[in-house]
């Protein structure tokens, strides 16, 4: 017995190729929007991510700048602590200057040179006088250039001619002078006078 199939087969399996086609693309569509939201999503928490850590690492600047304006403010106020120290101790120091500038006065003043007045402001002295001649005030400035260390440059400002009256019939010519030189702090002074020792020892 022959079946003869009169049904339209190919446009039942065109509509099925179709639905099939339209089936694959709503499967590939579908995929790729999920794919998508996956990917939107990843990269969605990546940025969530570097924005915390960003904020965190913000945070911990603000940090770390209030802490360097806090070392900053310490160190100011170390420095001026330090300052105040070497100030008293400077003062400190300081209090014996007028006995040493007096004794080396003594000591580096020539015969025939005596002094009419000394006035000190801060480290500088002036001093006026009067010596038997030039020669003499020379001598005196070498003394204090080379042999003290507690008086440093001396400078001749003035020296004139004069004359002293000792008695009505005896008068004399003299150098009346005027200079100035830099009384040396004790501190100073020490280390001069040790750089002198180590200088002779190594001699």
């Amino acid at each position: 017995m022959i079946l003869i199939n009169l049904l339209p087969h190919r446009e039942v399996a065109r509509k099925r190729r179709r639905e099939t086609f339209q089936a694959i693309m709503m499967a590939s569509a579908l995929a790729g929007l999920v794919i998508a939201a996956v990917i939107y999503w990843w990269f969605q928490m990546m940025i969530t991510d570097q924005q915390d850590r960003n904020s965190f690492l913000r945070g911990e600047i603000q940090v770390l700048e209030r802490q360097i304006k806090e070392i900053a403010n310490l160190e100011e106020e170390i420095t001026a602590l330090q300052a105040r120290q070497r100030a008293v101790e400077d003062l400190q120091s300081d209090r014996n200057l007028p006995v040493h500038l007096l004794n080396e006065m003594v000591k580096q003043l020539p015969d025939g040179v005596y002094v009419t007045s000394l006035k000190q402001a801060d480290q500088i002295v002036t001093m006026q006088g009067m010596a038997q001649s030039n020669e003499r005030v020379s001598e005196m400035l070498r003394n204090l250039s080379n042999n003290t260390p507690w008086l440093a440059k001396p400078e001749l400002v003035e020296i004139i001619a004069a004359n002293v009256s000792l008695s009505p019939k005896d008068q004399r010519r003299v150098a009346s002078f005027n200079l100035r030189f830099r009384l040396v702090r004790s501190s100073e002074a020490q280390k001069a006078m040790g750089a002198a020792s180590e200088a002779a020892a190594g001699k």
